[in-house]
């Protein structure tokens, strides 16, 4: 509670945390319009693949010329990590090019905040140990729902609650797992046209609806927390939050949840698609269950909406900020040297669904594409299942043919063994999973 002041005598001091962001897309940019209202913070490089389109965005979001004059933009990563910065911020999307990112920053002695939550989910608790034997921070990026649920869970634990389950909201059908970039925007209520002209990236919006970006989120909030993945995957109930409590509770007690202790993303549409009474689908949620009675009883009497038995209260926030709140994590590594949320565990993975019948020969194209979404596994079940990570489910080629609906392995796909991504995720699934790893794969 106090970075603001902890920054303010940076500031004074003129010592500036000083900030290389990779990526100035959508997140980077809500980033980077609170910069030059953040006395003592500076993003001295801006790494993107179109240095220019970087400029152009930080004169959209309010920067002035000086400002972008006295900035280095690069199309470089490697050299942008280089420079003297305190921190990098990661925000490319990209899986493969992140792990390398978060290597190079852990390598120059640089704090990494992972915007890039596919990364984490494909190598994170890799990347968090190797960056806590350099001495340096590994981080969930602040404003994004893993780290902000991750907070509420350290926040009911460090206060004495049980923890029974923890996520966000989204919106959510079940034939939403096999739309494509072709038809999302209907379900935004966008046309084609209109989406392309306000720049809206079909592939990366599609991963939101499909479901993926929910199993990836939630795999980062079990891997940070320690809290278990459904045996099934997601639910994705809907809730309202009034109703968080008694939804999300163990069957035995009449909710849903297969035991307590588990993330879950609820819906804000009802199965008939009928929008959900006072609905969570931008913000976070924690459900807690009463130590004792006299707990139980400060619930019912400080007004928390709870479940019949009273012992079943939850907590949560409406909203979230994405790149508006990322300060937080940067400034929590550089001036207090701790993360805001880090993968310690593999506990959760995301494995690549068929969207339809796919067959020998087909390229795999990824994240909200048109052949695969992702699929909540608990790592273990995965391991078992030979799942193909929806992270390396790009530009593979299949060997044979995957009924729908069917998770696709990697005895499915032709891959390079030695290539450096792939390399990454084995590391980790040897060092957290505990598996052998096999010749073949």
């Amino acid at each position: 509670m106090n970075l603001s002041s902890l920054l303010a005598a940076r500031h004074a001091a003129g010592r500036p945390v000083h900030v290389a962001l990779i990526g100035a897309g959508k997140f980077g940019s809500m980033f980077l319009s609170q910069v030059p209202h953040t006395p003592g913070l500076d993003v001295s490089v801006i790494a993107d693949l179109d240095p220019e389109r970087a400029r152009e965005a930080c004169r959209t979001v309010g920067w002035d010329e000086e400002r972008i004059a006295a900035t280095t933009f690069t199309a470089d990563g490697a050299k942008a990590i280089a420079g003297n910065v305190d921190v990098v911020v990661e925000a490319t999307g990209n899986p493969a090019v992140g792990i390398r990112h978060a290597r190079a920053a852990i390598a120059n002695g640089k704090h990494i905040v992972m915007v890039n939550v596919e990364a984490d989910v494909l190598a994170g608790p890799l990347l968090a140990e190797e960056a806590r034997k350099a001495g340096v921070v590994y981080s969930l990026a602040y404003g994004d729902q893993p780290a902000l649920t991750a907070e509420m869970v350290d926040w009911a634990r460090a206060t004495g609650f049980h923890i029974v389950a923890a996520g966000k909201g989204t919106k959510y059908l079940p034939a939403y797992h096999d739309v494509t970039p072709a038809d999302v925007w209907t379900h935004y209520g966008l046309s084609a046209d209109e989406a392309q002209s306000a720049g809206m990236n079909p592939q990366m919006f599609n991963s939101f609806l499909d479901g993926t970006k929910s199993a990836i989120e939630m795999a980062a909030i079990a891997n940070a927390t320690g809290l278990d993945v459904p045996s099934g995957g997601l639910l994705f109930p809907p809730c309202g939050v009034d109703d968080l409590p008694h939804i999300m509770r163990p069957r035995e007690q009449g909710g849903v949840l297969e035991k307590p202790g588990v993330v879950e993303v609820v819906s804000s549409l009802e199965r008939d698609g009928r929008p959900v009474f006072r609905d969570l689908r931008w913000g976070v949620y924690v459900v807690l269950e009463a130590p004792n009675d006299y707990a139980a009883d400060c619930f019912r009497q400080y007004g928390l909406k709870t479940d019949s038995s009273g012992r079943y209260a939850a907590m949560y926030k409406p909203y979230h900020l994405i790149g508006l709140e990322l300060n937080i994590s940067i400034l929590s590594a550089a001036l207090r040297g701790e993360p805001t949320g880090q993968p310690h565990g593999f506990r959760g993975d995301v494995a690549a669904v068929a969207k339809r019948d796919l067959r020998a020969g087909e390229m795999l194209d990824g994240e909200g594409g048109y052949t695969v979404w992702g699929k909540l596994m608990p790592a273990q079940a995965s391991m078992h299942a030979r799942a193909l990570p929806i992270g390396l489910a790009h530009n593979l080629k299949l060997k044979r043919n995957v009924a729908h609906g069917a998770v696709v392995s990697w005895d499915d796909v032709a891959f390079d063994a030695e290539n450096e991504t792939i390399r990454a995720r084995r590391a980790m699934e040897q060092k957290f999973s505990g598996a052998r790893a096999e010749a073949d794969r």
